[in-house]
């Protein structure tokens, strides 16, 4: 078996990206047959997520998660050793799989809590660690070594796959990750620097491939204030900061830092970037195209990973299995996915779903599941209404989307309403959102007090104008007031964050 050494070594080579490029065209040829010949069509819209989280000490610290601890479970590793990802099931969108779903999130992160559990350490269901592990923040994120001129990040967990989408970056820019935001001027020398902000997707399959398009591009349009009502990551690390000015940096800070975290740790410096806000789509023959246009990095071949270490794992997807590859690397905040599970005999693997990418982690169960049905209910309801909401000009939502990553709650956001009206009033534009969710919803069958349980809390966060990253701001500022050294505010803020969110309440009932 070749060692992760080795086939880093053969995902960097060029005449391993001559060859991965012509097999993904012809994938794209065969996925461009199955769109045309109405084969990824469904009976029903089916929804499913993707939850990442990450591991602290007891007393809050991030630590790495010992190797071996999620072995025989559902819950899955990701780019840090810190990090967790928890998957669903795809089910329909509907009164049972709402259930379902929230079940399923609940119970895997239950198994990821014990295993932890049994290792001394806790689960924190957050969007960016800020208490240091106990190396410190820089040496855990710089920490590298050297092999065949190749970089292996100490603190990664150990996939090849990573490796040598880490290397591919740092080749394309001289090895070095520039970071800036507001108070952090830095460089690191591998791409472990997103390894700080955890997110939440939610997945909506549509049923007919024709919608496709007016689904895509009403989510654009809504990036915006959703994710307002969602930020939950306005600080790095506290040892990151240095001798940084506390009543500057609250002054300055982003409400969503995991945003710019993301984009400049991936797209280190290229324009325009892997990671970024996406272009509306006039066809869904557009979200193949765009991931063959895309610029390639850690070419894998299929056959390489043959021996276990195949993520993709279904019949299907081995159709196309170099594109599926490419598309993982294919990152958007909002992009198109073909392929995914077998749902039941009317909703097959042969499918395409919306990725909502946006989203930071949320604090609860209930939280995390509020907004997923937020966004597949917003979607269906707009979608289902002919809502003009898509009329909204591209750079005004792509603006927008950016303002509410800086400013949250306090940016301007643009809408169209149901009566073709354009406003910039947040009574409107929420009055309408929830509106439209809760009847998306109500047209797939859920019931009323299925939904008022998991959007009540979401929307009293409009009502009573608070959003996770406010609160962490405000403590953050009431301990700097108290006379805490910004490190230890930051630490101290952290720490009641994390025992709040173990207590399973909704952020709504935090008081």
């Amino acid at each position: 078996m070749e060692t992760p050494v080795d086939l880093v070594a053969r995902s960097v080579a060029e005449e391993t990206r001559a060859e991965f490029e012509e097999r993904v065209r012809a994938n794209a040829a065969f996925l461009r047959e199955e769109l045309e010949d109405g084969r990824l069509d469904n009976a029903d819209p089916t929804i499913g997520l993707e939850l990442e989280c990450y591991a602290v000490t007891e007393d809050g610290r991030l630590v790495g998660i010992p190797e071996g601890t999620f072995e025989t479970t559902p819950v899955n590793r990701e780019l840090g050793r810190h990090n967790i990802e928890v998957n669903t099931t795809p089910q329909v969108l509907g009164e049972e799989g709402v259930t379902e779903q929230a079940a399923e999130i609940a119970d895997h992160l239950a198994t990821a809590r014990n295993r932890l559990e049994d290792e001394g350490l806790q689960i924190a269901l957050d969007a960016m660690w800020t208490v240091p592990p106990a190396q410190g923040s820089w040496q855990y994120l710089e920490a590298v070594e050297e092999k065949e001129g190749l970089v292996f990040a100490e603190n990664m967990y150990p996939s090849a796959r990573y490796y040598a989408l880490d290397n591919d970056i740092l080749r394309d820019v001289g090895g070095e990750i520039d970071l800036d935001v507001p108070g952090v001027r830095r460089s690191f020398p591998t791409i472990l620097l997103e390894s700080l902000a955890t997110s939440m997707q939610p997945h909506l399959q549509v049923s007919s491939v024709d919608t496709f398009p007016a689904y895509y591009n009403a989510s654009l349009r809504t990036l915006a204030p959703v994710l307002a009502l969602a930020t939950n990551s306005p600080f790095l690390p506290g040892d990151l900061y240095g001798d940084a000015d506390p009543d500057r940096l609250l002054a300055e800070t982003f409400h969503e830092l995991r945003v710019p975290v993301f984009e400049q740790s991936i797209n280190a410096g290229r324009d325009p970037g892997k990671v970024r806000f996406p272009r509306d789509i006039h066809g869904a023959e557009d979200v193949i195209d765009r991931v063959v246009a895309d610029h390639t990095v850690a070419p894998f071949f299929q056959e390489w990973v043959e021996t276990g270490d195949d993520e993709y794992g279904d019949d299907y997807a081995d159709e196309f299995w170099e594109f599926d590859h490419k598309h993982g690397t294919y990152w958007r905040w909002v992009r198109g996915v073909i392929g995914g599970e077998f749902v039941d005999p009317n909703n097959d693997e042969r499918s395409l779903r919306i990725e909502y990418r946006p989203l930071p982690t949320q604090p609860s169960v209930r939280d995390v599941v509020g907004f997923q049905l937020l966004v597949v209910g917003l979607l269906r309801g707009l979608v289902a209404a002919d809502h003009p909401v898509s009329n909204l000009g591209w750079e005004r939502a792509r603006a927008d989307f950016y303002a509410v990553v800086e400013d949250g709650l306090d940016a301007e956001i643009h809408w169209v309403t149901e009566a073709g009206e354009h406003t910039t009033d947040l009574d409107v534009i929420y009055g309408e959102l929830f509106a439209f969710a809760r009847r998306g919803l109500r047209e797939a069958d859920v019931s009323g007090t299925t939904i008022d349980r998991y959007l009540d809390p979401i929307e009293r966060r409009w009502t009573d104008r608070t959003t996770p990253s406010r609160w962490k701001i405000e403590r953050v500022r009431d301990e700097i007031s108290a006379g805490k050294p910004l490190t230890e505010a930051i630490t101290s803020m952290q720490r009641a964050y994390v025992e709040h969110a173990s207590n399973g309440e909704p952020f709504s009932e935090w008081g």
